[in-house]
């Protein structure tokens, strides 16, 4: 597929435009210059033409060592790897010496580029859109990212520049990815775990815990934007790899501080980001600064991976600092059982980001995590099993009633979720499904995972015969 990259200097609406192109606002806006740090991708169309889109970090002339320098630097890989640029320029306020700098990269680089005047339905933006033609990089295509305007002239541009066969459809991919289903000894269908299926991951954590260099050990490469500062990562970015064989689709998501501290816009905009990647993915991997671990802002993103439902991982990073490992080591279970009850006997792993150490042992975590998530029970067996939890322990009787619990079925997976059927729901108390819960993991291995139960008043057969008296 081609891959088109947009380049600019800061504030001249790149993100405004990839979010049009690919139809969603996947990237961050904001008034203020230099939003974009990472390069994103994304599938984008175009009346009728698809292509693999790049957004990124506005072009700043700047030393290497600093952080608008390594953006840069990522910008650059990006018009290396793409097969046209996009270079957008503020019609609006006229073409600056930035512009001029960047022109030159472009004209250096020696690949087709297609110059863009954004925001050309400003008023007084002509004298700007014919000042663009002093950059030297052919006729500008004026549009308006905002308003949708002269898309239409922006695709027969890149028609023009790259030719319509690049744009042939691909041949369909016949690969099969179904679940097969096969009957259990009860003669009830289940579905088997495809350990084929590509697998969506979200990393999140705080600020700083080393979410980023984790993603690039993975992928092997500098894909990510790193440095000592904290909440350099602001955009939910999503890389695609493959361990094992088997397609991954991860996402680095900005640092989550406490609610409280979370005052400016643009950081509210990244918490939310962040959270919409959570509620994609499958599996959540939670990284933990091994050198402070458990801090209450780690224990409030357990929990909310786990009222979302997804299934999580514990990594804990930085394992490269740890001098007496034996002993952080049995601190860290104690605590892990102590301080998470929700999700007990969740898969905790220690990694070393920046050296690459336990990275294979993760995975494994994450894929057998996945696996748990999207286990199913049969009926039969959920039955049998309440049968003797109910016997051993039956809920307490309210104001001198006895509750019956007659039945339980598992409606969904991912997480698995389950019905009882009782006479009183509202009289089982949560002392009584947390003991329900606890038996459920010990006896169907669903560790680590949410689980959710749901007491469901039974029907009552003769209610019908009642009212019609």
């Amino acid at each position: 597929m081609i891959t088109i990259a947009i380049i600019g200097r800061p504030n001249v609406g790149k993100s405004t435009l990839f979010n049009r192109l690919v139809g969603r606002k996947l990237a961050l806006v904001d008034d203020r210059p230099g939003v974009t740090r990472d390069r994103r991708e994304g599938e984008a169309r175009l009346l009728d033409l698809d292509f693999r889109i790049i957004d990124t970090a506005g072009l700043e002339d700047a030393g290497a060592e600093t952080l608008e320098g390594r953006m840069r630097a990522q910008t650059e890989i990006a018009i290396d790897d793409a097969d046209l640029s996009l270079f957008v320029v503020d019609a609006k306020s006229g073409i600056t010496p930035q512009d001029e700098v960047f022109g030159d990269l472009l004209r250096r680089k020696n690949k087709p580029v297609i110059l863009v005047a954004n925001k050309s339905e400003a008023r007084g933006s002509d004298a700007g859109f014919y000042d663009s033609y002093a950059l030297g990089l052919g006729q500008p295509c004026a549009i308006s990212a905002e308003h949708g305007e002269g898309m239409g002239d922006l695709r027969d541009a890149i028609v023009e520049a790259l030719g319509e066969e690049a744009f042939a459809e691909p041949e369909a991919d016949s690969d099969a990815t179904g679940v097969e289903i096969e009957l259990d000894e009860d003669g009830e269908p289940i579905e088997r775990y495809d350990a084929t299926k590509p697998l969506n991951i979200a990393i999140v954590g705080r600020p700083n815990a080393g979410k980023s260099t984790l993603v690039n050990r993975f992928l092997g490469e500098d894909r990510m934007l790193t440095g000592p500062e904290a909440g350099i990562t602001r955009d939910s970015i999503s890389v695609e790899w493959e361990w094992r064989g088997r397609r991954i689709k991860m996402f680095d998501t900005a640092g989550l501080r406490r609610r409280a501290r979370v005052q400016e816009k643009l950081e509210k905009l990244s918490v939310g980001d962040a959270l919409r990647a959570i509620r994609f993915a499958e599996v959540v991997v939670i990284v933990f600064d091994v050198t402070v671990p458990f801090e209450k802002q780690d224990l409030t993103i357990v929990d909310l991976i786990a009222r979302e439902g997804r299934a999580p991982v514990l990594a804990f990073n930085k394992w490269d600092l740890v001098e007496d490992r034996q002993a952080t080591l049995a601190d860290l279970r104690e605590k892990t059982e102590r301080l998470l009850p929700q999700v007990r006997g969740v898969k905790a792993v220690t990694v070393a980001g920046a050296t690459g150490e336990g990275l294979d042992r993760l995975m494994k975590a994450v894929t057998e995590t996945h696996e748990t998530w999207n286990r199913r029970i049969s009926t039969a067996k959920l039955n049998q099993w309440l049968e003797r939890m109910v016997g051993h322990h039956p809920p307490p009787a309210v104001a001198g009633r006895r509750v019956n619990i007659k039945y339980m079925t598992q409606i969904k997976s991912r997480p698995p979720t389950f019905i009882i059927s009782t006479s009183r729901p509202e009289a089982v108390g949560t002392a009584y499904v947390r003991y329900l819960v606890n038996g459920l993991r010990d006896q169907f291995g669903l560790t680590g995972i949410p689980i959710r139960i749901t007491m469901r008043k039974s029907d009552n057969p003769f209610a019908h015969k009642a009212k019609s008296r």
